[in-house]
C-alpha cells in the first residue's frame, strides 16, 4: 500500500529522493525562461529564410522524443505544414530532400537519434540537432551540410527532467515556421504557469491540500488507465504513462478519447475493473490487495462538444461498474499554457507515486543494464 504519512513528512521525504527527482520536477518554469534566454533567435530566423519544408519530422526517444509528439500535437491544431513525430533508427522512406529533420536528445548520445541524423544527412535533407554541446549527436551536426546545431543544457538532470530544455527551442522554432502558436509571450506565461502548479504541489504542501501528492497516491494504489481529450490531452497522457515507468517502476495504459471507447473501454466489464480479484498479477506476497484500474481523465479544457459529451458519459459507466474515476482538468485558454498545467500537475505525481511505493525515483537499471550490453554486443564500435 501506499504510504501517506510519508509525503506530509517533508525531511523523510527528501531523504527518500536521493536522486533529487523532486528539485529536477520543480525546475520547469527555470528550463522554459532559460530556453527563451539562450536559444539563438538569428540561427533560427536564418533557417526559416532558408525555405519552408515539406514535411518537418521530429526525431528523438523517450524523454528526449516526447518534445517531437508534444509540437506534432500542436500543429495539428494549425499548421498548413505536416509534423511527424518519429522514435526509432530509420527515417520514413518517403523522408527526402525537401524535408527538414530536427533530432532531439538531451545527452546527444542516443543511438536511434543519431542513427537517424545521419540518414536524414545522407538524403539531403535540412537537419536540426537540439542537443547537448560535444555530444556524438552535435559532432554529427557540426560536420553536415544544410545542417544546424542548437546547443542545450540540461545541467545534470535526467532526460525525462529536461523536457522543457529541449522542448522550449523547438517550439521556438515551431513558431518561426508559424507551425505552433508558442512565440515568447506564450511560453513565458506557460513558465509562471509551471511555477504556480509546483508551488501548489511542493514537497512542504500537506496531501490534503496538494494535488500532485493526492494524485500520486492515487496512481500508487492502482493500474492507471490514462485518458485524454482534446489537442493536448492524449499527449499529456502517454506523458504521464512514460513518467509513472521510470520513476515509480509501475505500469500504466495510454488511451485517447474518442478512441479508447471504441475498444478500451471494454475492459470496465474484466478483471481488473471494480475491485475484482486478480490472480496475483500484481501480487508480490499473498496479503497484499491485488491493483485495479483507476480511470485518470486529463480534460483539455478546448474541446468539442461530443468529445466533452463522450468524457463525461464514459466517467458515469465507470462509476457505475465501481471503477474510480478521476478528472484533471488542464488550466489557462492557450494551447501551451493547457499543456503545460497537466504535465507539470502529473510530472509531480509520479514522483510522490513513487515515493509513497518507497521507490526511488531516479534509477533507470533497466535502460541503463540494455545499453551497457548492447554496447557489449558483437561487431559494434
Amino acid at each position: 500500500m501506499a504510504d501517506e504519512v510519508l509525503l506530509d513528512d517533508v525531511d523523510a521525504l527528501l531523504a527518500s529522493d536521493p536522486g533529487e527527482m523532486l528539485r529536477a520536477t520543480a525546475s520547469t518554469g527555470a528550463q522554459i525562461r532559460t530556453g527563451l534566454r539562450e536559444t539563438d533567435r538569428e540561427l533560427i530566423a536564418r533557417l526559416v529564410d532558408a525555405g519552408t519544408p515539406r514535411t518537418i519530422i521530429v526525431t528523438g526517444m523517450g524523454g528526449s522524443g516526447i518534445s517531437g509528439q508534444i509540437i506534432a500535437a500542436l500543429a495539428n491544431a494549425q499548421s498548413s505544414i505536416p509534423v511527424v513525430s518519429h522514435r526509432g533508427y530509420l527515417l520514413p522512406a518517403w523522408v527526402g530532400s525537401h524535408d527538414l529533420v530536427i533530432a532531439l536528445s538531451a545527452s546527444g548520445r542516443t543511438e536511434e537519434t543519431i542513427a537517424a541524423a545521419v540518414e536524414a544527412t545522407r538524403r539531403g535533407c535540412t537537419l536540426v540537432g537540439i542537443t547537448a554541446e560535444g555530444s556524438p549527436l552535435a559532432e554529427c551536426v557540426n560536420s553536415a551540410r544544410n545542417a544546424w546545431h542548437i546547443p542545450v543544457d540540461t545541467q545534470g538532470r535526467m532526460p525525462r527532467a529536461s523536457l522543457w530544455t529541449l522542448l522550449t527551442p523547438l517550439l521556438l522554432i515551431g513558431h518561426a515556421y508559424g507551425i505552433c502558436n508558442a512565440d515568447d509571450a506564450a511560453l513565458a506565461a506557460a513558465a509562471d504557469i509551471a511555477d504556480d502548479m509546483s508551488a501548489r504541489c511542493g514537497v512542504d504542501v500537506p496531501v490534503a491540500d496538494n494535488p500532485a501528492k493526492q494524485l500520486g497516491l492515487q496512481f500508487a494504489e492502482s493500474l492507471p488507465m490514462i485518458w485524454g481529450t482534446g489537442e493536448v490531452g492524449p499527449v499529456a497522457s502517454y506523458r504521464a504513462i512514460s513518467q509513472l515507468a521510470e520513476n515509480a517502476k509501475m505500469p500504466a495504459i495510454h488511451g485517447e478519447i474518442p478512441e479508447s471507447q471504441h475498444n478500451q473501454v471494454v475492459v470496465f466489464d474484466g478483471p481488473f475493473a471494480g475491485g475484482a480479484t486478480i490472480d496475483d498479477l500484481f501480487r508480490d506476497r499473498a496479503e497484499e490487495a491485488p491493483r485495479s484500474f483507476r480511470l485518470v481523465v486529463l480534460r483539455d479544457g478546448v474541446e468539442l462538444p461530443p468529445m466533452a459529451r463522450r468524457a463525461e458519459i464514459v466517467e458515469e459507466i465507470a462509476r457505475h461498474r465501481h471503477v474510480p474515476v478521476t478528472e484533471v482538468a488542464a488550466e489557462g485558454l492557450h494551447i501551451v499554457h493547457r499543456l503545460a498545467s497537466l504535465i507539470t500537475l502529473t510530472d509531480w505525481a509520479s514522483v510522490y507515486a513513487a515515493i509513497a511505493l518507497h521507490i526511488d525515483p531516479t534509477p533507470i537499471g533497466p535502460i541503463e543494464e540494455l545499453k551497457a550490453r548492447l554496447a557489449d554486443a558483437p561487431g559494434r564500435a
